[in-house]
């Protein structure tokens, strides 16, 4: 077969296992038997055929009979039966009982019970078992339950009760193994006769137990095969008459078990087993896992006190693992106290976490870390570039609305970033806004590291097709790269008490300041009335003043002296500057009084219109325009067109001392937004004062050098913003500067817009 079809035909057996109805095999090992009695305990419906060997009486003949009639006492014994409410999956010692029927009835027999699907199962095996005695279990747990409360960690925990367990049953090598997150188990303790080869530190592949198999361990604690090569002993009749199906034998201490199984324990040499699970926290944490080369009896009393060692070792764990969930929680929280007083104390969560970086890197375990924030990137300690980090927060925010992001190999579970894999091994990432691309990330390095497999892991097929078990045991060693230390589910709940926390700050932070804006938005329409009233009132005397002026240099001129001519031009022309800074003002306020009017907008028009209304004052010079093909947009014309124009108008101020002047207006679109910008190649500005620039009054010339009132920019400003746009500048000095402006991008004009 090709490799595919091989692949394909492997994964079919592999899912045929997976179906395999290990829990109604229909059959019991041999060293019992087995009895289903209706649900009151009157009479026999279903029992095992090897009834033959062990009470001389052919199955069928069992059929049918009344319960009392099988045993000695059986009046006494049925009564008991119907007493019993109870509805005990879990076998349970109900008595030791002699048969009165049946050529072997001379020795006691134990007698387990439980009931399933509304009948009671009854088991039957020797009763005494030569050589131990167990019939008081406390005094056999008693020093167990001691030594492992000294235990210091979990390892020791294993290790005292494999040898325990070793102890009171006499196999031959008892590990214990614990599962990790892929379901593999990896052998943490051992105790072994000479001849047996130790699996201690090995790795035992998943593949190993099948899901419905773990299922079976957790509500069945304890299994037991006294010989892999036994001949199983059929139910008669098949379908047991009360439900019409198979008998359910889950709980069952002699249901038969897997082929696969059995020819599993061949292979390893092993004729005998017992598996005790370890549950903790209702997962199955791991196994002891028993052998012996050759068949090997365990009696009920046994099995019921290793039964009780694997209870105790459970609780034992969880309670381990309990308290060391406890401490790590404890020292998170510890930490985002921490955190969050860092960031309270600087307003800010950017610059909390860069003022405490050896707590915010820590508190993850991590090497590495990345604050993606208030418009900046700040990477701490060993992390992937800046340029690789921003991808990742790229990538992050594409995912849809996952909060929590984690993966302990990136080319793995980040096919999209294959260069990540270079610079970690693992990302933990927390989105901390509801909005924003804003994220927290911690990243740790790749732990390439060697396994030591029991047996090479690979699943075989049999000539038949079916699923066929490994041979070797031996040692088999395999290289495991890309992977980072997994971030256990402790640090991920920390992220997300993380990001709650941070998000309540964020928010508190945005009320305070929707409350700090509510409050500017009044000032600023009683500051607009007021400027609006002044400008208004101050008009007329200015324009009197400029008036006057002109007329006294008319009629009285030739009176006046040289000086006093120079005086009154002065006088002249400081009315028509502070009447012209009048004018600006009352436009300015009225522009957070009018109304929007939104229309399409031609932007291609409206730089021709004011390149012609302004021919004037670049008549003479060298201007070149460089003016690329503009979109339309949405948006009040009048504004647009002034916000264009005093951009425009600066573009040929500040050029003006170049030989040859050039400006570009060009445009882009970013994102939801189109971009408009005006260049030049005039003097510039330093970019340290570039928050000036859109301010009202704010100059970064001297006015003897270039004229103006300060006032046009802030217009461009207060224009812009009331589309719901934004403004920057970029520049050097004597290296010429450009002005942006970004408006949203509007499908459908709105009309009547009412002023914010």
């Amino acid at each position: 077969m090709t490799p595919s079809e091989t692949a394909a035909v492997l994964a079919a057996a592999t899912e045929q296992c997976a179906r395999e109805p290990i829990r109604i095999p229909g059959s019991i090992q041999p060293q019992g038997f087995l009895m289903v009695f209706d649900a009151q305990g009157e009479a026999v419906l279903q029992v095992s055929q090897n009834v033959r060997q062990w009470l001389g009486l052919e199955p069928h003949a069992l059929l049918g009979t009344a319960v009392r009639d099988l045993f000695e006492q059986g009046q006494a014994l049925t009564a008991r039966l119907g007493q019993w409410a109870g509805e005990e999956q879990q076998p349970f010692h109900f008595a030791d009982v002699r048969f009165a029927i049946g050529s072997r009835t001379a020795r006691a027999t134990a007698m387990m019970v439980h009931r399933i699907d509304g009948v009671i199962i009854a088991e039957f095996e020797p009763s005494s078992e030569e050589g131990h005695a167990y019939g008081n279990l406390y005094p056999l747990v008693r020093t167990f339950l001691v030594q492992l409360q000294d235990a210091q960690d979990i390892d020791e925990l294993c290790r005292r009760s494999v040898a325990e367990v070793k102890r009171i049953t006499g196999f031959g090598r008892v590990k214990s193994y614990r599962f990790d997150d892929e379901g593999n188990g990896v052998v943490n303790a051992e105790v072994l006769d000479d001849g047996y080869p130790s699996y201690l530190g090995l790795c035992f592949p998943a593949s190993d137990i099948p899901q419905q198999a773990r299922e079976l361990y957790c509500s069945n604690r304890i299994r037991v095969i006294e010989d892999a090569n036994y001949a199983a002993s059929p139910l008669v009749p098949q379908h047991n008459p009360a439900t019409g199906t198979d008998l359910d034998l889950s709980y069952a201490a002699l249901r038969s078990v897997s082929p696969v199984h059995l020819q599993y324990m061949r292979n390893m040499r092993t004729l005998a087993s017992m598996s005790i699970s370890i549950v903790v926290d209702g997962r199955l944490w791991g196994l002891i896992s028993c052998h012996h080369h050759e068949p090997h009896a365990v009696g009920f009393q046994t099995r019921t006190a290793c039964e009780l060692l694997g209870s105790v070792l459970s609780l034992q764990i969880e309670t381990k693992e309990v308290h060391a969930a406890n401490q790590r929680m404890l020292e998170l929280r510890r930490s985002i106290v921490q955190l969050l007083s860092a960031m309270a104390d600087h307003d800010s969560v950017r610059d909390g976490l860069l003022a405490v970086p050896d707590a915010f890197v820590g508190f993850a375990r991590a090497s590495g870390a990345a604050i993606l924030a208030e418009a900046r990137c700040e990477l701490l300690g060993d992390t992937p570039p800046q340029a690789m980090v921003d991808a990742l927060a790229h990538w992050l925010a594409q995912r849809g609305s996952e909060e929590i992001f984690h993966s302990d190999n990136v080319s793995r579970d980040i096919p999209a970033l294959p260069e990540l894999a270079r610079y970690c091994g693992g990302v933990l990432a927390v989105a901390i806004s509801e909005i924003h691309s804003h994220y927290l990330i911690w990243f740790r390095p790749e732990q390439a590291r060697t396994v030591n497999w029991a047996g090479r892991p690979d699943k075989t097929l049999a000539d038949s097709g079916a699923l066929h078990p490994r041979h070797s045991f031996e040692v088999w060693q395999q290289n495991v790269s890309g992977f980072s230390v997994p971030w256990d589910s402790l640090e991920v709940e920390g992220v997300h008490e993380l990001r709650t926390a941070v998000l309540g700050i964020v928010l508190r932070k945005a009320e305070e300041l929707a409350q700090l804006a509510g409050e500017l938005k009044k000032s600023n329409k009683e500051l607009e009335a007021f400027s609006y009233s002044v400008s208004h009132d101050l008009r007329a005397p200015l324009r009197h003043i400029a008036g006057y002026a002109e007329l006294l240099q008319d009629f009285e001129g030739d009176k006046l002296s040289e000086r006093g001519m120079r005086f009154l031009e002065h006088i002249g022309e400081s009315a028509r500057f502070a009447g012209t800074l009048v004018d600006n003002l009352l436009s300015f306020s009225q522009m957070g009084r009018s109304a929007l009017r939104f229309t399409d907008v031609d932007l291609n028009a409206l730089v021709d219109s004011i390149r012609t209304e302004m021919a004037p004052d670049f008549e003479g010079r060298s201007l070149e325009w460089r003016v690329e093909p503009l979109p339309r947009v949405v948006g009040d014309a009048a504004f647009i067109h002034l916000a264009l124009r005093n951009l425009l108008s600066n573009a040929i101020k500040y050029s003006r001392t170049r030989d040859h002047s050039v400006i570009d207006v060009g445009a882009y679109e970013e994102g939801t937004e189109v971009v408009v910008f005006v260049r030049d190649n005039g003097v510039g500005f330093d970019m340290e004062y570039a928050g000036k620039l859109f301010g009202v009054f704010q100059r970064l010339h001297r006015m003897e050098e270039f004229e103006g009132t300060g006032i046009g920019l802030a217009s461009v400003r207060r224009i812009i913003e009331r589309h719901d746009g934004r403004v920057w500048a970029e520049g050097a000095l004597n290296e010429g500067a450009t002005f942006f402006m970004a408006l949203p991008k509007r499908e459908h004009p709105a009309s009547n817009h009412l002023p914010r």
